[in-house]
């Protein structure tokens, strides 16, 4: 983009936000006009692939706290009239800037924001875009295919590795994939969203799992096979009298990041019978008997009353 455009395009409108928006709802704002816009949905239509393409580039801007902040200062200044458009010679006309822009022409912050400015020719616009994976592709990683209609010429494969150990909300990069330039095309961003599994959950880089068992082996102790996201099972030892809520560690089956490998957390889950008949009624009623000495609410009442 070059620094003219940055007091000719007012990204917080292109986006139909106030300029007090939050990060959230820029990023819903985005991904509303995005889906609506995509060149995929509205093949053939020109007008709304230009609508697209602005778009991306504001949520670029936008969606960057720090490129943000120099775009609402830059816009601050020239909405105040303390610079306008160059003329003539191409200076840019106004006070004296030289400590907000660090003793420089403020082109220069047009240039670092942008890549713009007198240098040449220009890269093209970066692109975001969007896609689902399960819970195992983030944690294990895959490789995307997309079809994406980048310049209009038609749909074209999109080829994308993401990583394992990637987290809901990550974006990852693939290069000279975004709109065409004069110096080659920008990149294209892929935001990813992780579809929650039915069983695991994640902590930082380790796996959880809420494992349910019976008032028999909670109370007695057992040997549990638990899954895991490899297919294969493990074994934990429940000790005798295990409660509700305890934490069994299973280590490195967590997820693999670099050179370290988080662990797998099993919160054990006592399943109470809704109904007890027959034999099983009468087993806990003998249990009931042969306990009945036991007051498991007489620590619970005394710091009640402390």
């Amino acid at each position: 983009m070059a620094a003219k455009d940055l007091y000719e395009k007012d990204f917080y409108k292109i986006l139909g936000l106030d300029k007090k928006a939050t990060a959230d709802e820029i990023k819903k704002k985005y991904r509303s006009l995005a889906r609506d816009l995509h060149p995929d949905k509205n093949q053939g239509d020109a007008a709304r692939e230009e609508k697209f393409k602005a778009v991306s580039e504001a949520y670029d801007i936008l969606s960057d706290s720090k490129k943000r902040a120099e775009y609402d200062e830059a816009r601050s200044i020239f909405e105040r009239g303390g610079f306008r458009a160059p003329t003539g010679g191409g200076q840019y006309q106004g006070g004296d800037f030289s400590d907000l822009f660090g003793g420089g022409n403020p082109q220069d912050i047009f240039a670092n924001l942008f890549g713009g400015g007198r240098r040449g020719p220009r890269k093209g616009s970066d692109l975001q875009t969007e896609a689902n994976i399960s819970f195992k592709e983030a944690v294990f990683g895959t490789t995307l295919d997309l079809k994406l209609n980048i310049d209009g010429s038609g749909a074209q494969n999109i080829s994308a590795r993401v990583p394992s150990g990637v987290s809901d909300g990550a974006k990852i990069r693939v290069k000279g994939k975004g709109a065409p330039g004069e110096a080659g095309p920008g990149d294209l961003f892929i935001e990813l969203h992780v579809k929650p599994h039915p069983i695991f959950s994640r902590k930082n880089e380790n796996l959880t799992l809420v494992l349910p068992v019976t008032f028999a082996e909670a109370a007695l102790g057992a040997d549990i096979k638990v899954p895991t996201l490899t297919d294969d099972d493990v074994t934990v030892r429940l000790a005798a009298g295990t409660p509700t809520g305890r934490v069994l560690r299973v280590k490195g089956r967590g997820i693999k990041k670099g050179a370290a490998t988080g662990d797998l957390l099993v919160t054990v889950e006592v399943q109470v019978p809704r109904r007890a008949e027959g034999k099983a009624a009468e087993a806990i009623k003998a249990f009931a008997a042969a306990t009945a000495s036991e007051d498991v609410r007489s620590e619970f009442n005394l710091k009640a009353k402390s």
